[in-house]
C-alpha cells in the first residue's frame, strides 16, 4: 500500500467512525456531498457557541434533565434533602446566637472548609458578623453537593456535569468575591486611604482593554521567546508544513550514544520544556551529557481545517525520528512525549511495532494518557452532544480557538485561575507576580478542525487505542506490541491527565514500565528543577511479567524521596542510552532556535 492509498483509507475509517459529525459536511477530503440544511445547522450551532463559551446548552440540557427528573422520582432523597436543610439552618442559628451572647465568634464553627479552600483562612473571618457569613455559606455549599450527588439512577457523567457547573455558581457567588462581604478586602481598602481599590480598578480596566483589542495579559511582555525563555542554543535543522525540528547544540565534551527526541503536545508551545534557563528540562538534560532533539508544532490557520491525526503522527513524529536518524547516524531513539503529544508517541510506537521498526530505544510518557475511560475533570466538556456542538464552532473557522481551550482549563480550576485573581488583582490591588510559566500559559495554540475532532471521538468518546480499534494507514494497531522500555509520569494533582488514568499504562502494554509519581499538577509537577522546595517523588518499575498491582497500593506502598524527578528520569534514561561518544554533528542550518513556528500568533 503507498502513501497515497494509506491516506485515503485512514481518511475513509476516519469517517466512518465519526458518523454522523461531518456526514455530508463539506469539509475537503469528505467524498459526501451536505443533505439539505446540514450547513444551516451548523452554522447556526457556530453563532450560538459564541455566547455560551462553546459549551453546548443541549448537553448542560441534558445533565439537568437527567438530574431533575430522578430527583422528582426520589421521594426518599428529598425527604432527605429537607431534613438536611432545616439541620443546616438551625445548626446556623444556634451559632449566629452563641456569636452574639459572646460578642464574637462561637466556638466550635459549624463546618470547616475543605483543606484545599483557603478562602476564609484569614482571622478576619472569626469576627463578626463574616462569621455568621461564610459559615452560612459553607453550609450552602455542603448541602448543594449533597443535593446534585447520589440521586438514584443519575448518570455518572451527568451527575459530574451537574456538580460541576453548580459548584461554579456557588464559587462565583462566595462572600470572599464581593467588598462589602471580604473583611479581608475591608480593612486593605481603609488601610490604604481607597488606594488598594483605586489600583484594582485600574488593573480590571488594563485587562478589559487587553481583552478587547486581543492582547495577552500584562506579565506575558515580561518573558520573550528567545528573549529569556526557550533560550538553550540550538538550531532548527528539519521543518515541514507542520514542524520545526530543533537540535540542541551540545554543552559536553562527549554525550550519551542514542539521542534524545521530545514530541510536545500540540495544545501548547513546546518551550514549556525550555523555559528560563534555571527550570529548563532541555537545559538540564544537555548539561547532563543528552543529544536533544524538540518538535516545533505550526500554529494552524483556517486553511490547515484538514490537517488529521495521521498527518501529525507522520508529518510530526516519524518525519523527526527520520530526520534525528540521519543527522546522528544512530540506530536508535529515545523518544519523550508531553501530555497529547506522548499520546502521538505511542500511537507511533504501536504502528511502528506493527510494522517492525525498531527504531525506539525507549519511551517516556510526560502526564500522559492512552486509556480515556477516566481521563478527570476534562471530561466534563466532553459528551457526543458538547463535541458535535464544538465541531459546529469548528467547521465555521477551521480550527478551535485559543480563548475556548482556555476557558475550559480555567474553569477546572476556577478558585486558583479566576476568583482568587480576581480577588488578589482587582479588590486588594495587588500587582500580579510576573512567572515564565505563567507567561507560557497565555501563549495558546490553535488547533485544526478536522485533527481535533478525530482526537474527541476516536481517543476521548470511543477510547479506541485502548480497546484496539485504533487504525493508522488503514491498519489496527495494538500498545501490547510496544517492546521498548517505558518510563512514565504521572503528577499528583493533575486535572489533565490524573496519576490514575497515566498509571494504566502498565494494564494495556507487555513491556517495562518505570512509573514514577510526583508532586504538583499537570504543568508545574513536571517543570520541577532540581533545588526547588517541597518537592517529592515516588518511583518503582513494573517488570512485564510480575504481577500488577493496583494504583491505590502502589501509592501506599512505594517509598517517598524528596527534591525533583529529573536526576531519576536522567539516571534512567543513562543506563540505556549507550557509551560515551563524541557529539554528532549538527544538522542543516535553518535558523536559531526556537526556530519560527514558536512565535506564530
Amino acid at each position: 500500500m503507498n502513501k497515497t492509498q494509506s491516506s485515503n483509507a485512514e481518511q475513509k475509517f476516519a469517517h466512518e467512525r465519526l458518523g454522523s459529525a461531518w456526514q455530508g459536511v463539506p469539509v475537503p477530503g469528505y467524498p459526501e456531498s451536505a443533505p439539505e440544511g446540514a450547513t444551516l445547522d451548523l452554522l447556526l450551532n457556530a453563532w450560538l457557541g459564541k455566547f455560551t463559551g462553546g459549551i453546548s446548552p443541549a448537553a448542560l440540557g441534558n445533565a439537568y434533565a437527567d438530574w431533575l427528573s430522578h430527583l422528582a422520582l426520589a421521594p426518599s432523597k428529598q425527604q432527605t434533602l429537607l431534613q438536611e436543610a432545616w439541620k443546616k439552618i438551625g445548626r446556623w442559628q444556634q451559632y449566629a446566637w452563641q456569636s452574639a451572647l459572646t460578642g464574637g465568634a462561637a466556638e466550635p464553627p459549624c463546618i470547616a472548609p475543605l483543606p484545599q479552600d483557603r478562602r476564609f483562612d484569614d482571622p478576619a473571618w472569626q469576627r463578626w458578623p463574616y462569621n455568621l457569613v461564610y459559615q452560612g455559606f459553607l453550609l450552602q455549599q455542603q448541602w448543594w453537593h449533597r443535593a446534585t450527588t447520589g440521586v438514584r439512577g443519575v448518570s455518572p457523567h451527568h451527575e459530574d456535569v451537574v456538580t460541576f457547573t453548580v459548584r461554579q455558581w456557588l464559587d462565583m457567588l462566595a462572600p470572599s468575591n464581593f467588598l462589602l462581604t471580604n473583611p479581608v478586602v475591608q480593612q486593605a481598602t481603609l488601610a490604604s486611604g481607597g488606594a488598594s481599590l483605586a489600583r484594582g480598578m485600574v488593573h480590571a480596566a488594563d485587562d478589559w482593554r487587553r481583552a478587547a483589542m486581543g492582547a495577552g495579559a500584562a506579565g506575558e511582555a515580561t518573558f520573550k521567546v528567545g528573549g529569556n525563555v526557550a533560550v538553550t542554543p540550538g538550531k532548527v535543522v528539519y521543518r515541514n508544513d507542520l514542524i520545526e525540528l530543533i537540535q540542541y547544540a551540545p554543552a559536553t565534551k562527549s554525550v550519551h550514544a542514542t539521542p534524545l527526541l521530545f514530541v510536545p503536545a500540540w495544545i501548547m508551545k513546546f518551550y514549556i520544556l525550555d523555559l528560563s534557563p534555571h527550570n529548563s528540562l532541555v537545559r538540564y538534560l544537555v548539561g547532563q551529557g543528552h543529544t536533544v532533539f524538540m518538535i516545533s508544532w505550526k500554529n494552524p490557520q483556517e486553511e490547515d481545517r484538514e490537517l488529521s491525526l495521521e498527518d501529525y503522527r507522520q508529518l510530526g513524529v516519524m518525519d523527526a525520528l527520520d530526520a534525528v536518524a540521519r543527522i546522528t547516524g544512530a540506530p536508535q531513539v529515545h523518544a519523550a512525549g508531553y501530555c497529547l503529544g506522548g499520546t502521538l508517541l505511542a500511537i507511533a510506537a504501536a504502528t511502528m511495532a506493527r510494522d517492525g521498526d525498531a527504531r525506539l530505544a525507549s519511551l517516556t510518557m510526560l502526564a500522559s494518557q492512552v486509556d480515556f475511560k477516566e481521563p478527570g475533570e476534562l471530561s466534563l466538556f466532553i459528551d457526543d452532544s458538547q463535541v458535535s456542538f464544538l465541531e459546529a464552532a469548528m467547521w465555521k473557522q477551521g480550527y478551535l480557538d485559543t480563548k475556548q481551550m482556555a476557558g475550559a482549563f480555567q474553569l477546572l480550576r476556577s478558585n486558583d485561575l479566576i476568583w482568587s485573581r480576581r480577588l488578589n488583582h482587582y479588590l486588594l490591588g495587588q500587582d500580579e507576580q510576573d512567572s515564565d510559566l505563567m507567561a507560557w500559559n497565555g501563549d495558546a495554540t490553535r488547533m485544526p478542525c478536522r485533527m481535533h475532532s478525530e482526537y474527541l471521538r476516536r481517543l476521548f468518546l470511543h477510547n479506541d487505542l485502548a480497546e484496539g480499534r485504533y487504525r493508522t494507514a488503514g491498519r489496527h494497531i495494538a500498545l501490547p506490541d510496544i517492546d521498548a522500555p517505558i518510563f512514565a509520569v504521572g503528577t499528583l494533582t493533575d486535572h489533565v491527565a490524573p496519576w490514575r488514568s497515566v498509571y494504566k499504562l502498565q494494564l494495556l502494554t507487555d513491556t517495562d514500565v518505570t512509573f514514577l509519581l510526583t508532586s504538583g499538577g499537570h504543568n508545574a509537577g513536571v517543570v520541577s528543577p532540581p533545588g526547588q522546595p517541597r518537592r517529592s517523588y515516588q518511583l518503582a518499575t513494573h517488570r512485564h511479567d510480575a504481577p500488577y498491582v493496583d494504583a491505590d497500593s502502589w501509592q501506599r506502598d512505594v517509598p517517598h524521596h524528596d527534591g525533583s524527578w529529573w536526576p531519576a528520569w536522567q539516571a534512567w534514561l543513562a543506563q540505556q542510552a549507550g557509551a560515551q561518544v563524541a557529539p554528532p554533528a549538527m544538522g542543516p542550518d535553518l535558523g536559531d532556535a526556537p526556530g519560527s513556528y514558536v512565535l506564530q500568533t
